[in-house]
């Protein structure tokens, strides 16, 4: 037996690493479990070249807990270790691994996460464990070895008995770690970290029906037949999938197998994914994955189904902003890229340089994908604009190379249900809707049951109206305006129709100037003027004869400011202002004008606004209990 010192200068380095790391805690498991795959994955390739002459086999890791003798076992079939070897790589490699990294981090390594980058995988496990031991046999003909050590400097290295090849580490769980004592607790940790290795990882047992036995019909004494029991059998739980989807080709893969892997992936998920996109690299780096569009609502709520990241089937994180382009987070699905480290910062992975290259490429190719949708089947496309127009209009905004690419699929709905690309759009309105400044009015509703009446005056100048209710609509028709020549975009009730798209035609008043002088007294007297901007204009004698209309710029500001930025200080607590457009050729104002007495005539004006406030939905509380009031008086 060997006993000694492992060369360190620090008199006691484990408990360093269990406070250093202590945020970590749980990751000793994925550590130690990679670990077991990497030793099995370098015996197959070496057996595949002819350097091991053994038999590769069907290879497994098993996790055992041994709760009364509190330990938990982590065994594997792979290359295994020499004497001589663990002496390399577990007394000297792996140490000056952790000196470099106290020396390095020891002030902010607590939440950096970086532990198999300074070779400190194997050593995470005295993070939960007070001893651990080492039995291992090398594929090589040569004796296992046993090595033991207690979280001090020192340790003893024995020969072993063990005859199978592979390795086995027992942890000896802390008195402060026994939750990792639990099998609940063991089985989310491998669910979490390891439910994609690729070598099956094998927790215990369970029954499953026999496959080869067929229950047999029984017939009773009544002639009533019924079957009898499945005979069951024992055996392992496998608890990991080691070639999912993403591992595989896409010409080997139907739709139901996406279906499938999106279902693994979510269990808690029951609806079906829109559609997929496969990414699948291999230069200038290295990325597979497949990214979910999943039906999205219009509040823009974070998903708490995230995109999972990771590196050869071993999980990193999901939080994968800066590796993912923000407006791609909303997706669900895979990415796994060698290239990405296993064990870096956040702040690291952002300034990476493969990371950045990533995150582009996974932009085009997104783009790419929606566009060969969009031409393979528009109609399909369309019935799913609804439930995508988020990420895509998020994109936009967010993203210049992904706005210049969605000229091609970004859809542009009207309030009859029909889709136009912009280009499309552009040709089918240009010469309805270019006002006498040869600007293109592109004409909008927000809601097509609160804005109907605006919309309907809009159709029957045959004018086209989108619908565009996304939340940041306000913000991508600011980038529209800012990127097309001579357009601009104006909500249906931002002004009377006339207004909003200005023609050479001016309709001639009914009111000469001074009765317009004496109306527009008369109204300001009754009509609040902190709420409402009175504007007299002469329109068609069947228009309304009161609109109300809020100003395009400053409800737009307040819009973009409460989805974040919109540039005004201040302006989401501004008070609603409306404008007021009175309709100078409509017979009522006319009758306003002309009726003798002043309590009529306000009577007349307080109930033509509140019916121009109550076409808005503006109308509400004591006010509209007044109007109800006041309208069945009048009725009377």
């Amino acid at each position: 037996m060997t006993k000694g010192n492992i060369n360190v200068s620090v008199e006691n380095i484990f408990p360093l690493i269990k406070k250093f790391l202590y945020s970590d805690h749980e990751i000793f498991l994925r550590e130690l479990v990679s670990n077991a795959t990497d030793a099995t994955l370098k015996l197959k390739h070496l057996t595949n070249v002819g350097e091991a002459k053994v038999e590769y086999g069907n290879p497994q890791i098993e996790i055992k807990i041994d709760k009364e003798g509190k330990k938990l076992h982590i065994i594997d079939q792979g290359l295994g270790m020499t004497a001589d070897e663990v002496e390399k790589y577990i007394n000297q490699v792996a140490f000056s691994g952790a000196e470099e990294f106290l020396d390095k981090y020891k002030d902010s390594a607590k939440d950096s996460g970086i532990i198999g980058h300074f070779g400190l995988g194997f050593y995470s496990a005295f993070m939960v464990a007070e001893k651990v031991e080492i039995i291992t046999k090398s594929f090589k003909d040569e004796p296992a070895a046993h090595w033991t050590c207690d979280g001090s400097p020192e340790f003893t290295l024995e020969p072993a008995e063990k005859t199978e090849r592979g390795t086995e580490i027992i942890l000896h769980i802390a008195e402060d770690s026994t939750e990792f004592l639990e099998e609940s607790r063991i089985r989310e940790l491998l669910n979490k970290y390891n439910k994609f290795m690729p070598i099956p990882i094998k927790f215990g047992t369970k029954e499953i029906n026999d496959p080869e036995h067929e229950p047999a019909t029984i017939t009773d004494k009544d002639g009533k037949e019924t079957k009898e029991p499945h005979r069951k059998i024992t055996v392992d739980d496998i608890i990991n999938n080691p070639n999912p989807a993403w591992t595989k080709q896409p010409t080997d893969l139907k739709e139901e197998d996406y279906n499938n892997f999106y279902r693994e992936l979510y269990p808690m998920q029951f609806e079906e994914p829109l559609f997929h996109i496969h990414l699948n690299v291999d230069y200038p780096f290295n990325l597979t994955g497949i990214l979910y569009f999943p039906k999205l609502s219009n509040d823009m709520q974070i998903q708490k189904d995230k995109i999972q990241l990771y590196q050869n089937q071993v999980f990193v994180t999901d939080n994968v902003e800066g590796i993912v382009p923000e407006f791609l987070t909303m997706l669900r699905g895979v990415i796994d890229s060698p290239d990405i480290p296993l064990n870096v910062s956040r702040s690291y992975l952002q300034a990476d340089g493969a990371v950045k290259k990533i995150s582009s490429y996974i932009t085009r190719k997104v783009a790419d994908k929606l566009k060969s949708l969009f031409n393979n089947n528009r109609e399909d496309f369309e019935k799913k604009w609804d439930d995508i127009k988020i990420v895509i209009e998020y994109g936009m905004l967010s993203e210049e190379k992904f706005f210049e690419k969605a000229e091609a699929f970004a859809l542009y709905p009207t309030v009859d249900g029909k889709y136009y690309t912009y280009e499309e759009l552009y040709n089918k309105i240009k010469a309805n809707q270019t006002d006498k400044d040869d600007k293109l009015v592109i004409l909008y509703a927000s809601d097509k049951d609160a804005q109907h009446s605006y919309i309907e005056a809009a159709k029957a100048k045959n004018y086209e109206v989108l619908l565009l209710d996304s939340p940041i609509v306000s913000h991508l028709i600011q980038k529209l305006e800012g990127t097309k020549e001579n357009i601009s975009f104006a909500r249906v009730d931002g002004d009377h129709i006339d207004n909003l798209i200005k023609k050479d035609e001016n309709t001639v008043s009914k009111l000469d100037d001074e009765q317009k002088k004496t109306l527009d007294e008369l109204l300001k007297e009754v009509i609040p003027s902190e709420k409402f901007m009175v504007q007299l204009e002469a329109m068609d004698s069947n228009a309304n004869p009161f609109i109300i209309t809020q100003p395009e710029f400053m409800r737009r500001m307040k819009e973009m400011q409460q989805t974040g930025g919109g540039g005004m200080f201040g302006m989401g607590n501004m008070p609603e202002m409306y404008n007021l457009v009175v309709n100078t050729n409509h017979e009522l104002v006319s009758e306003i004008l002309n009726t003798k007495t002043k309590k009529k005539q306000e009577r007349l004006i307080n109930q033509s606004l509140d019916l121009a406030r109550l076409s808005q939905g503006l109308l509400k509380g004591e006010e509209l209990t007044n109007f109800i009031k006041r309208s069945y008086e009048m009725i009377k």
